[in-house]
């Protein structure tokens, strides 16, 4: 498998441990989703959430009392997203045919999605669905690798699972309405034990499609480490992570 179809694998992977996405993925910080909306939240915004996954990012929205919609293409995904709030409208839908009207949003946010996409359909689907002025956001989750012994479980996780077909953290805002990008970092933890912190790598595109039994001795490989490690061998630690967020307004 090579090219587009791995990216697609990869992209389709998470549905089969929806669940285990659900239990063990971080939320994003607080001050990441402000900065993402702040273009628009004195008009207290309807915001999409994009590739709304399980609803991490969905249910940090909502917990700012903003109306929020869903659209996830995973029926599995969606269903745990459907479990944890009942309350939010969650479409089957892709960023390349958004289930929703013309200029019926304020924002459209994208968490550790937009990069799966198909830019060059997706950008102006959005811009579509997106008012004028409306802002677009990525926001991705990255390892703080400046902690020397984060930077040690990613030499890890790196070597098992090398190269990188996926977009990466871009916002091709060239592809659609929008004007230059703006772009921030905001400092994030994840509470994780060694166990829980290896069953969080398990959820990774990479791992989900790599096979046994490589995929196993990656995992025990991490775990050993973690156990190695005076700062996360024993109980309850902080995982050091940074979130990056790209928006852009809709012109």
């Amino acid at each position: 498998m090579a090219g587009e179809e791995l990216i697609s694998g990869r992209a389709a992977s998470f549905g089969r441990r929806a669940a285990d996405y659900a239990q063990h993925r971080p939320d994003y910080p607080v001050a990441a989703v402000e900065w993402a909306l702040a273009p628009v939240a004195a008009e207290r915004p309807r915001v999409l959430d994009l590739a709304a996954g399980t609803g991490k990012l969905t249910a940090m929205i909502a917990a700012l009392g903003l109306d929020v919609v869903a659209v996830e293409p995973d029926d599995a995904m969606r269903a745990e997203l459907s479990a944890l709030l009942p309350e939010v409208t969650a479409l089957s839908g892709a960023a390349e045919r958004i289930p929703l009207p013309d200029a019926s949003v304020d924002a459209v946010l994208v968490g550790q999605a937009l990069h799966w996409f198909d830019h060059e359909r997706a950008l102006p689907e959005i811009g579509r669905v997106l008012r004028r002025g409306g802002v677009l956001a990525g926001l991705w989750l990255d390892d703080d690798t400046s902690v020397e012994w984060v930077a040690g479980m990613d030499r890890i996780y790196t070597a098992h699972t090398p190269g990188d077909e996926s977009r990466g953290m871009v916002l091709p805002v060239e592809l659609g309405p929008f004007e230059p990008q703006e772009q921030a970092e905001f400092p994030h933890r994840q509470r994780r034990t060694a166990e829980t912190l290896v069953a969080t790598a398990a959820t990774h595109s990479k791992l989900l499609t790599m096979p046994e039994p490589e995929r196993g001795q990656a995992l025990d490989r991490m775990l050993a480490y973690l156990k190695s490690r005076p700062e996360t061998a024993e109980g309850e630690f902080d995982f050091p992570m940074r979130a990056v967020v790209l928006r852009a307004i809709r012109s």
